[in-house]
């Protein structure tokens, strides 16, 4: 999800789950931003899936019930695209028969993973948080490195949850590697990369990007951690190994649970697109998959007040993080 974005249809077009137009459309803080893509809306969709259709809610609760993303009321006629897009593929005829497949115990399953690919496109770029990378630098990872000091396991564990097609976890990578000689030196770290989109996930496999995803890298790291493919950049060997991509549901408890240790959550411009109980719900499993001394961060414009008063807020150079007590010195 980097984050993900909700898609959505707004004047024919449908906009993208990290979308520049849909944390207002969708997410219950309206004005915060995440970004988007723009891809155009089936021209039958209106017709075949308009929001008076009594099974456009039904499909509406079970992605609720499913993957925790709320469409209100008024904001049906924005699935209405995703599903007619959905009902073109498949040439079912209307969304009770689309409601049908949905339900059936084998294929819905198949199919909602496809239909939540629909809702779900993610965009972001490299090096999109570098407040976060330099406050990393210079408060976070000497104060997890002293809390670790006693560790006879010199390995930090960081989680991207939400990480769309990979340019956080990779561009996490490389700060690390380029940490390596430093103040890591001595200590070998891994990242999970996950997401709820299976096509963002294996676009982040993948690992080729055009202008627009690595328009922030440095040139030093275009050398050292790219490689040129064609026109476009792949992620070479060095970072590709440190990190590990797939699909995961918040709400799948079990899955969730196995998320254990970390010593870094970074979760932007996902939560944006849950409702209150969902946010509390995954911000608990975050709660207990991160470990005491570590450090959580959300999207810029992203907090955890009125979700959840476990997290204690901490004020870091140029940006706020989350941490489950206050250590002396992490923050005022």
């Amino acid at each position: 999800m980097s984050a993900n974005t909700i898609s959505g249809e707004t004047g024919g077009a449908a906009r993208s789950q990290s979308s520049r137009s849909d944390a207002s459309a969708l997410g219950s803080n309206a004005g915060q931003k995440s970004e988007a893509t723009v891809a155009a809306a089936p021209a039958r969709a209106a017709a075949t899936a308009a929001p008076a259709d009594p099974h456009l809610p039904k499909i509406r609760d079970l992605i609720y019930q499913t993957a925790g993303i709320f469409y209100p009321d008024n904001k049906l006629e924005l699935l209405a695209g995703r599903c007619g897009r959905r009902l073109d593929q498949l040439k079912v005829k209307n969304l009770r028969d689309y409601w049908i497949r949905l339900n059936q115990p084998t294929l819905g399953r198949e199919e909602m993973v496809k239909l939540l690919n629909e809702i779900t496109i993610g965009e972001t770029f490299f090096f999109r948080n570098q407040t976060q990378l330099d406050a990393m630098k210079a408060v976070v990872l000497p104060r997890i490195l002293a809390a670790r000091s006693t560790s006879p396991i010199k390995k930090l564990r960081i989680w991207s949850a939400g990480c769309s097609t990979g340019e956080e976890p990779y561009s996490l990578a490389m700060f690390m590697l380029e940490e390596n000689s430093g103040a890591l030196k001595g200590w070998t770290f891994e990242i999970q990369a996950t997401d709820l989109n299976e096509r963002s996930i294996e676009h982040a496999k993948a690992g080729v990007y055009g202008a627009y995803s690595v328009r922030n890298v440095k040139a030093l790291y275009r050398e050292k951690y790219f490689v040129a493919a064609g026109s476009q950049l792949e992620v070479g060997p060095a970072a590709r190994k440190m990190v590990t991509f797939s699909r995961l549901n918040f709400l799948d408890t079990a899955r969730m649970e196995l998320m254990t240790n970390m010593d870094l959550i970074f979760c932007a411009n996902v939560l944006i697109y849950f409702d209150v109980n969902s946010k509390r719900r995954v911000i608990e499993h975050f709660y207990r998959n991160l470990q005491p001394h570590g450090y959580f961060f959300l999207g810029p414009s992203e907090s955890l007040y009125g979700v959840n008063d476990q997290f204690k807020l901490v004020h870091l150079p140029s940006v706020t993080g989350y941490v489950k007590s206050r250590p002396p010195g992490a923050g005022r």
